[in-house]
């Protein structure tokens, strides 16, 4: 097994290269996103922290997708008003659960971070975005 493994290794050096470049990414994230602050949660898990817990909820798509339909009370940050600190209209609710979104789950996590860096102290993560919240037919706000 040993000795077919390091003929594929000489045979293919790229692809050898690029396979554990992978797995050293998978790993990476694997570990960071099990050591983070930042959890993610369900759409009955927002629905549950929004009702009981005066969750305050963070769309960080553009300000025209966000018109097009967001959940009701959310407040649209860009991921770069986050990274510059323009955070006054959210600073009043440092203690209260934060739920950051993004269209579909892949780009809220660097927003949340920020924020846990910020002092926000309860910040999560909407599993699969607006998509996965319209995909369960839950309720949203046109226009501003």
């Amino acid at each position: 097994m040993m000795e077919q493994a390091i003929q594929f290794v000489t045979a293919h050096p790229i692809l050898s290269f690029a396979w554990v470049g992978l797995l050293v990414a998978v790993i990476f994230t694997t570990f960071k996103t099990t050591l983070s602050k930042v959890k993610e949660v369900s759409n009955s898990d927002v629905t549950r922290l929004i009702n009981s817990e005066e969750a305050v909820v963070v769309d960080t798509r553009t300000i025209d997708e966000f018109r097009k339909g967001h959940i009701v009370g959310a407040i649209n940050l860009t991921p770069t008003d986050i990274k510059n600190g323009t955070l006054a209209v959210l600073d009043k609710h440092k203690e209260r659960p934060v739920i950051v979104l993004c269209a579909n789950g892949t780009s809220a996590r660097a927003p949340a971070d920020a924020l846990v860096k910020e002092g926000f102290t309860q910040v999560y993560i909407l599993k699969n975005g607006l998509s996965g919240w319209t995909a369960d037919n839950l309720p949203l706000v046109r226009g501003k």
